[in-house]
């Protein structure tokens, strides 16, 4: 057993744009990976962004620069305002204090989805809505939200985020300044098995984190890769952009948006791309 500590935001680009590798490790070792999440938090008011000079302009260039160069489904057009991110990042966090198993990662996977389709991330309506699709009814999402041992788990995951491992400081680039340190960027990945620890800051190719779960456990299994793309569009049980499916199955994103039309499956555009999933018989 590999436990994976994944820091992260769910509404970093960055963190979005490495779904694919993250289901393509997912894939190949399942459950014998014991992941917990942390959240980042990239911010806390919209103010953070405008001392930092980064506006809806700015945002909705990264947004077309990282879609075109990495293939997930992004609307880049410009945005109402850049959102603080403490709100939904605790509701992450309330999910996995008080939810049911799997909800936590629903609610994250749902938030991500739905901001990058161009809802405003910090606007009631889009964490009722995400909580709606993750299977949780919102007014028991608000009243964790006001329990203060929420609250404490949200500021030490914070803290843990701005903590960094040592090793992980000789990779700066990897890392962004945080008051008068520095913090992880998303997604950042600790592994550890048998007393051993590997860091993987910031974005990574999927090749960086199969390294580190072969040195610290070679014996784990490792499977396959899948027969077809309708495959893995049954593993993973939610709705996948091409180019994840793509990653779980190592194959071109071409080859693969045509086996999944010809497949029927159905397909939700977003921005320049889309989302695939199984019709139901």
């Amino acid at each position: 057993m590999v436990a994976i500590t994944h820091f992260t935001d769910p509404a970093c680009p960055w963190a979005f744009s490495a779904e694919p590798r993250l289901r393509r490790l997912e894939w190949l070792y399942g459950d014998q990976l014991a992941w917990e999440t942390r959240m980042v938090v990239l911010s806390e008011s919209v103010e953070e962004y405008e001392e930092k000079g980064f506006d809806t302009a700015k945002q909705a260039a990264e947004f077309k620069t990282m879609a075109g160069r990495f293939g997930m489904p992004i609307d880049w057009r410009e945005r109402a305002a850049v959102p603080a991110t403490i709100g939904v990042c605790k509701a992450v966090v309330a999910a996995r204090l008080n939810g049911p198993e799997g909800v936590e990662d629903r609610l994250l996977r749902r938030l991500r989805v739905t901001g990058m389709a161009g809802a405003q991330l910090d606007a009631p309506e889009t964490l009722e809505r995400s909580a709606r699709e993750a299977g949780l009814d919102p007014s028991a999402l608000d009243g964790w939200l006001a329990d203060d041992a929420v609250e404490q788990a949200l500021r030490d995951d914070m803290a843990a985020a701005r903590d960094p491992d040592p090793s992980a400081l000789s990779l700066l680039h990897k890392l962004a300044p945080a008051g008068d340190g520095h913090r992880y960027t998303c997604p950042s990945l600790e592994l550890e098995a048998e007393g051993m620890t590997v860091i993987a800051p910031g974005f990574q190719p999927v090749e960086s984190y199969e390294v580190a779960v072969a040195h610290l456990a070679p014996d784990l299994e490792r499977r396959a890769d899948p027969a077809s793309p309708a495959e893995v569009l049954a593993w993973a049980g939610i709705p996948l952009a091409t180019v994840e499916v793509a990653a779980v199955c190592a194959r071109d994103t071409t080859e693969v948006r045509g086996a999944l039309a010809a497949s029927g499956a159905a397909y939700e555009p977003v921005g320049d791309d889309g989302y695939w999933s199984l019709r139901a018989a």
